[in-house]
């Protein structure tokens, strides 16, 4: 797996757009706005080198920020000029209101691109990249609010150590969330979707990323990983309260969630 991941990580982000149409980047908008978080949040992202939850996180708790000064500023009408532009100049450079983002992936390759992503996109503030596994995160106990894994936890070896880690972070009343291709239900577009997967996908690796091995890898791992009903419960045995799942795409993926009570 780690080799898969280190010779796709310069082309990941064009091969997920042609893979899935672009449509990969609706689905992980809508994992961050069901998140929904509010300044202060500190939230773990693993497997997630190329950074595309943690630029969304950053995004969705500036705007946040913003409309929560626009607010502010409005119920202070008497306020002189001078005063509002040296409150708005302050809260401003606070955008994040204290809220950070670590991402963590085993992939120094990923995790390279993502560096280089950020930097290129001008993130800085709030985001701090680690060098670690799923399995075996390099955290303390309690310590996020949110637990990401996007399209990352089919590839771990022992999914239940990673959900157990998942659990092992998260503070009390942190919430886990996990977007991850899933079972389709509509018998024929499960058949299109197989057809597309195993005769054009490898195709797609071969003419863009010059690696057809490593997208049939992704494939297979895509029909190996167990079917929503079965996840949610490994979720519960994790010891997660409140489990449930959303399909998007007549669950070609599904945006799994939990709570840690």
């Amino acid at each position: 797996v780690y080799q898969v991941f280190e010779s796709v990580a310069k082309k990941y982000d064009v091969m997920n757009d042609s893979m899935t149409l672009g449509i990969h980047r609706v689905w992980k908008d809508i994992l961050v706005h069901k998140m929904n978080p509010s300044p202060g949040t500190l939230l773990l992202d693993v497997a997630g080198g190329t950074g595309d939850i943690a630029f969304r996180f950053i995004n969705y708790v500036r705007s946040v920020r913003e409309r929560q000064l626009q607010r502010k500023l409005r119920h202070h009408q008497n306020l002189s000029w001078q005063e509002i532009a040296e409150s708005y100049q302050e809260d401003k450079s606070k955008s994040l209101g204290d809220s950070q983002v670590v991402v963590c992936d085993i992939n120094k390759e990923m995790l390279k691109v993502g560096k280089q992503k950020a930097q290129y996109l001008g993130y800085s503030e709030g985001l701090s990249w680690v060098l670690g596994n799923a399995e075996e995160l390099p955290f303390d106990d309690d310590k996020f609010d949110v637990y990401t894994i996007a399209f990352g936890i089919r590839n771990v070896t022992r999914i239940d150590l990673a959900l157990q880690e998942a659990y092992r972070v998260l503070k009390p009343g942190g919430r886990f969330l996990c977007l991850e291709f899933s079972q389709v239900s509509n018998s024929l577009l499960s058949r299109l979707y197989d057809l597309y997967s195993f005769q054009v996908i490898p195709v797609l690796g071969e003419v863009i990323a010059g690696d057809w091995k490593s997208y049939q890898y992704l494939v297979e791992s895509i029909r190996r990983f167990p079917p929503q009903e079965e996840f949610k419960a490994m979720i519960e045995d994790a010891g997660f309260f409140k489990v449930d799942y959303q399909n998007l795409n007549s669950g070609i993926v599904a945006i799994h969630s939990g709570f840690k009570l």
